[in-house]
């Protein structure tokens, strides 16, 4: 994932700052407990296809 579009990148319901998890391939916001996938290095910034983070993974943020 290029810095400088991971700069540019918010969480589209909420607008918050975004971490790349490089392992997963997801790009997470923890305000809204959501991991967006990173497909061929491309984001899907879906809320659809957005998977729901669980208490665990947040806390390991």
């Amino acid at each position: 994932m290029d810095n400088k579009l991971l700069e540019i990148l918010a969480c589209p319901i909420c607008k918050s700052p975004l971490i790349y998890d490089k392992g997963a391939q997801e790009l997470i916001c923890k305000a809204d407990r959501l991991a967006f996938p990173v497909r061929d290095d491309i984001p899907v910034m879906l809320e659809d296809e957005a998977r729901t983070l669980s208490n665990e993974e947040v806390d390991k943020l």
